[in-house]
């Protein structure tokens, strides 16, 4: 994974770089942090995003219209998070050029069908008011039947080969021009990429804190140049005040003069990974974009920290979806090629004998 690095004492732009040429737009101080990372197709996608999940109607607009005046040139959206349209005007209305602003969008369990891709992705096309997105992702490693209330499709959840090959059409197409997944773990990495692809995956998804900091999966990604995302950067709503005082997190703050919030986001990058904090707060939008490179012995003692403690998943949709399986801590049935071997191909045909119902 490469990425772009800028002077200590430099001006980072935060305009959207396509191709190595950079958009111009508004300014952040960056330190020698990375302001982009460069994934596989050449784009170079920015280090922060305003993540919009769960930012509710009425307030999403004017949270991404802030963030565009304050520099963000990156949005972090999905089908699944009803405020697309929002998002599209919002957009529409902050005169900042498509062009400079990185789109990202999910395709939802129910659409894993190739004949159901293209639709929802015009959908949210439509409602974002854009005719291409610059990431488009498959949002869980689950298929479910479209029409149906979380009925398990078992063929594509084992081989999700089927629904990547229809995005790879859709690059071609131009509707796309990157294509990833979300909450894979390594398990069903290696099932979908022992297929022979045409454009792999350009970035992995996930939550990614201090109490879930998944250091064999970022490993494992930065091994295999896959960019990870980390969403809830600052832990669940009920950890957010616990990361934020943390002694690692205070230490740091202190020592740059930063917020522990800007603290938290600067470590994130600092490991490698494109950060997704979330907030519709005007103060903590700006807040969230100003990160700074932390001295070596500061981010070497939050690091050892984060990985001493057992892991503490804040999300795992895995009973309420009812699966036989564990979304994250299980293959689900998947057929997994060994590392120096391409392996059989999941589905029908490859499934692991006895996994719980796949």
């Amino acid at each position: 994974m490469y990425v772009s690095f800028i002077g200590v004492r430099a001006v980072a732009r935060t305009a959207k770089m396509r191709m190595g040429k950079p958009c111009h737009g508004a300014h952040r101080n960056l330190s020698s942090l990375p302001s982009h990372f460069a994934l596989p197709s050449g784009d170079k996608i920015p280090s922060v995003a305003l993540g919009v999940w769960q930012a509710g109607k009425g307030e999403v607009g004017e949270a991404v219209k802030t963030a565009l005046k304050a520099g963000y040139r990156h949005i972090d959206g999905a089908w699944a998070y009803r405020n697309e349209e929002e998002v599209g005007q919002a957009l529409k209305e902050s005169g900042v050029p498509r062009d400079q602003v990185w789109l990202t969008s999910k395709l939802w369990n129910n659409f894993h069908a190739p004949e159901d891709i293209e639709p929802v992705l015009d959908e949210s096309l439509q409602k974002l008011g854009t005719e291409y997105l610059d990431l488009y992702l498959i949002h869980w490693p689950i298929a479910f039947k479209k029409d149906l209330d979380n009925v398990l499709d078992e063929e594509l959840t084992a081989n999700p080969y089927p629904t990547w090959k229809k995005l790879e059409e859709l690059v071609d197409k131009g509707k796309i021009r990157n294509i990833g997944v979300s909450n894979f773990n390594i398990p069903r990495l290696r099932n979908l990429t022992a297929n022979p692809l045409k454009y792999k995956p350009a970035v992995n998804q996930v939550e990614l804190n201090y109490w879930n900091p998944q250091p064999e999966l970022l490993k494992w990604a930065k091994e295999h140049d896959l960019l990870l995302q980390a969403y809830s950067p600052l832990g669940g709503t009920n950890q957010v005040k616990q990361t934020l005082q943390l002694p690692e997190v205070q230490a740091i703050a202190k020592a740059l003069d930063i917020t522990p919030a800007q603290a938290i986001i600067s470590w994130h990058i600092q490991r490698g990974t494109n950060v997704l904090p979330k907030s519709v707060t005007p103060a903590r939008v700006i807040e969230n974009l100003h990160v700074v490179k932390l001295p070596d012995d500061l981010f070497t003692k939050l690091e050892a920290a984060a990985v001493s403690h057992a892991p503490q998943r804040t999300l795992n949709p895995t009973q309420g979806w009812r699966l036989p399986f564990d979304v994250f801590d299980s293959d689900g049935g998947v057929a997994v090629p060994d590392e120096d071997d391409a392996g059989e191909r999941s589905g029908a045909q490859g499934r692991r004998t006895g996994a719980p119902g796949v």
